[in-house]
């Protein structure tokens, strides 16, 4: 059979579209969904194929998890369909969990293997068989124990009791942690009892929902390491750039209903994102541009007032008239806008703290821990949940008593603390009086204004603050925090609960702040793009690390303690040099940093003597007075040279 060259092309073309519908695993066709007249979902599409990992991505509401709860049949969609290959399995890992009942955590995981279990239990009943039977009844056990056996070991039944203690582990339960009965346990760890019960069921297709919010460091790169090795299909929706970097390879994009799929990861998606909104900008400013020419020409044209002018200006009004007006994109789509300012200056020496020692009945959190924290420094205090973090900032802020050592704030230091358990917030007041309260000098609009910023608008702003969800009594305490002019500001958790975008504002404003930060974050990049310096918990006391995330990660494996003393003389010795490297390091920032400070004094200085020199120069009576004149240039030349040369010392430090 002889095929034309346009039929042949044709199926070269179609190939491809073959191929993944041979290993697409599901497909979402033409989905919408509106809740009463706010259309969330509009006629999307895209498919997922197998062993594929994929992320959703957008704003708070933007309805992502309207997206998933679709593909699991829990919301019915307004038209298209959903469509999961034959015989294929799916979990789904909500954000919030009702586990109950009296199972340990151990049993509760267990239950995942329930046929593996019954299938050993039948084992050992066929070898106690085995010994009481003869002849072709003992064939018969025999046959039947050997194809069990078979089952049990393709299975991995061999293994099963360490797989569940590895998930255990690997989510951040200690084995002491094991026997605690579900009813015991908080909203977050029942949380990591349902990831590790959908872990351990192995479904061809794992959809999670925020699956980072409750896990420390060492948990999060644990189930990175786990899905990226998964070999089944992967979709989430999480707001860890981080983390989405390391597991994902295709980003699906939820924007005003409308759903985009991008190929690679997270930080892939962004710089595309950020070429097609270039390209639209683009686009938008060269069509205002012709849009104003054109205009510029007929207002020409009809100003000659002449027949022939006037009807040329009117034949251009219907041309414009029949351009399709280009609408200006939004590059900060309903995302919070603020700046953090302080209102004075502190001395150089913010925070020092020596020997702070705190437990808890017989749970030591930490003992003997000293650091020092300096004017500018951005630093970030990391460590595993449970090891005192959150504790250490409420001893700075004298929300607890340490049970040793002592907290000192330098000159002028003035405290600015966001909980993430938002305990400065009053449960009993609206948004509008927590502010208006607050800062009693605030008109309504500039409340109203203020509050706007933070996504709160028309009747939201008079919510109650216990009728809000945690990411919104997240956004007040912000606002409060912004308006409280502090120069020292101490957060714990900032990023909870903020969709990437509002992560990405409240970065860049922390960059910009000329103030000081401590905080306690998980999320490790947000930490590498705001840290200057990493304290990490761990063991008991504190390791500092000059750097952001990425430093700590080079370098926590030399400088970290150990538990086991007999550390090597080798090891020790870099800990040493290192330690040593990082405080000289220290010592030469803040000497950089000093000399900038008293270049800009001496500038600021010389050019106010140039500029009265200026006004001087300027008189009749100066530039009619030859000597006086002559003196005064004369000066005038060596501050010139002066200014110059500060100003390329300047340069030089400042790079």
């Amino acid at each position: 059979m002889k095929f034309s060259n346009s039929l042949l092309v044709a199926v070269l073309q179609a190939m491809p579209a073959v191929y993944r519908e041979i290993n697409m695993i599901l497909a979402c066709n033409n989905i919408s969904k509106s809740f009463g007249i706010d259309e969330i979902i509009k006629n999307a599409s895209f498919h997922i194929e197998e062993r594929e990992k994929a992320a959703i991505v957008g704003i708070n509401g933007a309805g992502k998890t309207t997206l998933l709860r679709i593909i699991m049949g829990e919301y019915q969609a307004d038209s298209g369909e959903v469509i999961i290959a034959k015989d294929r399995t799916i979990g789904y890992l909500a954000q919030h969990q009702n586990l109950t009942g009296e199972n340990t955590i151990y049993d509760e995981l267990m239950s995942v293997k329930k046929d593996i279990i019954e299938l050993e239990q039948k084992i050992r009943r066929l070898e106690l068989e085995m010994h009481s039977r003869e002849g072709a009844e003992l064939e018969a056990v025999m046959e039947n124990y050997a194809k069990s056996t078979h089952q049990f070991e393709l299975q991995n039944g061999y293994a099963y009791k360490s797989e569940v203690v590895g998930v255990l582990k690997g989510l951040g339960f200690d084995e002491s942690d094991f026997d605690k009965k579900m009813s015991t346990l908080s909203g977050g760890q029942k949380t990591r009892v349902a990831l590790g019960r959908l872990l351990l069921s192995k479904p061809d297709i794992i959809m999670l929902d925020e699956p980072t919010n409750h896990l420390d460091m060492n948990s999060i790169a644990w189930l990175e390491n786990y899905l990226v090795n998964y070999d089944g299909s992967v979709i989430i929706v999480a707001h860890d750039r981080y983390f989405l970097d390391k597991v994902v390879t295709k980003v699906i994009e939820v924007e005003r209903g409308v759903v985009s799929v991008f190929s690679g990861n997270y930080s892939d998606y962004a710089a595309k994102k950020k070429q097609l909104m270039d390209a639209k900008l683009k686009e938008y400013y060269n069509q205002q541009r012709d849009i104003k020419h054109q205009e510029e020409v007929i207002a020409k044209l009809k100003s000659f007032n002449r027949e022939k002018s006037i009807k040329r200006a009117e034949s251009r009004e219907k041309m414009l008239d029949k351009i399709e007006v280009i609408d200006k994109p939004i590059t900060e789509q309903e995302t919070m806008h603020f700046k953090l300012e302080s209102a004075k200056e502190s001395g150089n020496d913010v925070l020092s703290i020596e020997g702070l020692s705190k437990a808890f009945g017989d749970n030591r959190l930490f003992s003997d821990v000293n650091f020092e924290i300096k004017k500018g420094e951005k630093v970030a205090l990391i460590g595993n949940n449970g090891t005192g973090k959150t504790t250490i900032l409420k001893i700075i802020n004298h929300i607890i008593d340490a049970d040793a050592g002592k907290v000192r704030l330098g000159a002028n230091v003035e405290i600015g603390y966001y909980d993430q358990e938002h305990n400065v917030l009053h449960m009993d007041k609206t948004a509008f009086d927590e502010i208006g309260d607050a800062y009693p000098d605030m008109t309504n609009t500039q409340i109203r204004n203020m509050l706007a910023c933070f996504l709160f608008t028309g009747d939201d702003v008079f919510k109650k603050i216990s009728d809000l969800s945690g990411g919104e009594r997240g956004r007040v305490s912000l606002a409060k925090l912004m308006l409280s002019n502090a120069n020292f500001l101490i957060l714990d958790e900032p990023t909870n609960h903020l969709d990437i975008m509002s992560k990405e504002i409240l970065e860049s404003a922390l960059n910009r702040y000329t103030g000081t930060v401590l905080y306690v974050s998980h999320d490790r990049y947000f930490i590498n793009k705001t840290a200057t310096r990493i304290i990490e918990l761990s063991a008991n006391t504190v390791t500092n690390y000059i750097g952001n995330y990425d430093y700590y990660l080079e370098k926590r494996d030399i400088l970290a303690p150990k538990e086991n003393k007999a550390v090597s003389e080798e090891k020790s010795t870099a800990v040493k040099d290192d330690w040593k490297a990082q405080k000289e390091e220290q010592a030469r920032l803040r000497k950089r940093q000093n000399d900038i400070s008293k270049l800009e004094k001496s500038i600021e200085k010389l050019e106010t003597e140039n500029s009265e020199l200026d006004e001087q120069l300027a008189l009749p009576d100066v530039y009619t007075d030859l000597p006086k004149l002559m003196k005064l240039n004369e000066r005038k030349q060596e501050i010139e040279k002066q200014l110059e040369k500060l100003y390329e010392d300047w340069e030089k430090l400042s790079e």
